[in-house]
Formats: structure tokens, sequence, C-alpha cells
């Protein structure tokens, strides 16, 4: 043991952070400029270049994702109820729960840990007016699929893309599915503008009302308060980072590559002897790499591993544990076995542009070691 374990702290995920330098010449920007917040001339400069680099036709910047996502709730006028997933982060349910709607929980798939469609048209009832799926870990959802029933039964849906930066379904931005997709920023991510978030969406007409929502509801051109908004603006300094390490973030994702095909190979033989199972790609997706997540058999080899990487100085995370709809804060039906199980046997495992081969090959080891 002793002599895998590392010196230094390999964290699950470190931040995308460009050379000091560079930065540097943004905040001189800003203070050329005289420009903080409020439809700033970098946050303008950022918006159109991510919106060429993502190949969408309408995006709005907010100051972090979750705040995206409530005001793409908002900006629907949704009522009554939500088919979404328990797999996911807090957020997805509380931005439904804080606009005043009651999630509804449905199953996900084994596979790829989404929203399976297959459970959906069971919970619509006369009081469902949207789905909120999430694209767990940058892997799409059954896009077709699920636009067809929304199609079918005139819902709403807006995606929760917090993951997924950057990914494709056969050359086609997956952000550019369901009528709003959101997008994180957050440190955490592969892309990120320190704290930070967008809206994709079809409806054109949307951008006036989102220009609103994100400044106390004080609509562009007139000035007026014509809706319930907050204050959820991008400022420059998110804006400056972005605009930095929109010039690194596909370095960043090759990187990331190799060292999650450094995983799948240095673990095949715990996955040839059924130990472990590896969360991969979908053949036609162009991805981001954004996690690498292994799952094991039993719970308690999942918190055997969870406790005893730190032992080695490594450290894993728990994405998502418990589901959402155990949440204590949450009175919710708990019908959702596949995400139980899942919730209940998944680690994701450092992955970081800084941790090198030699790295991954040592974790590798150590969880080999462990799970014998």
């Amino acid at each position: 043991m002793k002599d895998l374990k590392f010196e230094n702290p390999i964290l699950v995920t470190r931040p995308l952070l460009p050379p000091i330098e560079e930065y540097e010449k943004k905040l001189k920007e800003i203070w050329n400029n005289n420009w903080l917040t409020n439809n700033g001339p970098l946050e303008r400069e950022f918006q159109g270049k991510l919106k060429e680099f993502l190949d969408v036709e309408n995006i709005e910047l907010f100051v972090n994702g979750h705040s995206s996502l409530e005001m793409a709730i908002k900006a629907l006028n949704l009522t009554g109820e939500v088919i979404t997933t328990p797999f996911t982060f807090a957020s997805t349910t509380q931005a439904i729960i804080n606009n005043n709607l009651t999630p509804v929980f449905a199953d996900i798939d084994p596979y790829y840990y989404n929203l399976n469609p297959d459970n959906i048209e069971e919970l619509i009832t006369d009081k469902t007016s949207a789905i909120i799926p999430v694209h767990v870990f940058g892997n799409p959802c059954e896009v077709e699929k699920i636009d067809k029933i929304a199609k079918e039964y005139d819902l709403k849906v807006i995606y929760d893309a917090a993951h997924a930066f950057g990914v494709k379904i056969d050359d086609k931005a997956l952000v550019s599915y369901g009528d709003i997709s959101m997008l994180s920023f957050h440190a955490t991510k592969v892309f990120n503008t320190i704290e930070g978030g967008s809206l994709i969406f079809k409806d054109k007409d949307l951008t006036y009302k989102f220009k609103a929502l994100k400044n106390f509801g004080i609509t562009p051109d007139k000035e007026e308060v014509q809706y319930l908004g907050v204050n959820a603006k991008m400022n420059e300094f998110e804006a400056a980072m972005g605009l930095v390490n929109l010039t690194h973030v596909e370095d960043a994702i090759n990187r990331r590559k190799l060292l999650y095909e450094t995983y799948l190979k240095n673990l095949s033989g715990l996955e040839n002897e059924g130990r472990v199972k590896v969360l991969r790609p979908k053949e036609n997706v162009k991805y981001n790499y954004a996690y690498f997540t292994i799952k094991v058999n039993t719970f308690e080899e999942k918190n055997h591993l969870f406790e005893k990487l730190p032992e080695y100085n490594v450290h894993a995370k728990r994405y998502f544990y418990p589901p959402c709809n155990e949440f204590p804060a949450y009175d919710f039906e708990k019908n959702t076995p596949i995400a139980k199980d899942v919730s209940d046997t998944i680690l994701s495992l450092p992955i970081y542009l800084d941790l090198t081969v030699e790295d991954v090959e040592q974790i590798c080891k150590i969880i080999e070691i462990e799970l014998k």
C-alpha cells in the first residue's frame, strides 16, 4: 500500500485554468472598459463566440447553471407536474420545486443511467406540462423517443445538459434538442467560466424574455418590470474566463480522452471478470470525457472503495447518492429501483488535465487490489 500511496491528493476533478497571462490580458480589458456586469462587452463577445463554437442558433448567458434552469422553466410558464429523473444533482429537482411545480420521478435505464423513455408515458396525467431529462455524465438521452412522446402529449422538453458541453450526436450539437437545453459552466465542468451557465433554445422570441428574467424582470427595451425575475446576469470576470478557456477546451477534451482510454485499458481485467462495469459513450456520439465512472456489484463494494481510496490519497465521488427522491428534504415516492441500484453501486474516478497516464495506471492498480 505504501508504494501505491500518492504523495499529493488526487482529487476527483480540478478546474480547467488557462495560462494566467491570458486571463490577465482580459482583466486589463475589463479595467479599460470600466464595465463589470449588465451586458458588458466581454459577455457579448463571449456569447457570440460560444454560439459559433457550439453551432447553435439562440443562446443566452447566466450567472450559473442552476439559475439558467430555473429561468428556462419560468419562461415556458409551466404548470402542475414535470416528469424528470431521480438520478441527477439536487439542482434539477430544486429548480422544478422552486418554480412551484411538482417533480414526478421516472426510473432510469440501466446502461447509461438516463431517464428511460419507456417509463414516461405511464406517468403522464392532465397535470403534466413538461419533461426535464438529464444527459447524465454527458451521455445523451434517447432524444428522439423523448421528442416523440412530447409531441404526442403536447409537452415541453427542457434538457439539463450540465455535463454535456461540446457533445454531439452524428455531428449535431446535443444541446440543439428539446425546447431548451441548459449548460453549466461551473468550475468542475469540462468547460468553465468559474461559475456560469447558458440556455440554448429553439424559439427566438424567448430571447427577450430571458434577457428580462435574468435582470429582475426588467425588459431590455422599455426598461419596465414585466416579469417576476431574478438577478442572474453573467459578469465580465466570468465572461473573460469563458473567452480564454474556449481557446483551450478542445485540447482539454483530447487530454481527457487519453486518460479515459488509459482507465479502460487498465480496468479491462476487472471488467472481463465481471467485477466492474465501465460506463462508455454511445457509438454515434462525439463525447467530452467529462467523467470516468465505474459500477461495482454491491453497495458494500462501493463503500469499501470509497472509504479505502483516501488511504492512498485518492478521492472518488458518489454521483449521485442518494437519488433525489430519497433526499430528507422531500417526501416523494421511492419507486425507482434502477436509480436506487445505480446510486448504490457507482463511483466517479479522478479525471482532469494535470493527471498523468502513470497516475491513472496507479489508481487502477489500487482498485484492483481493493476489489480482489
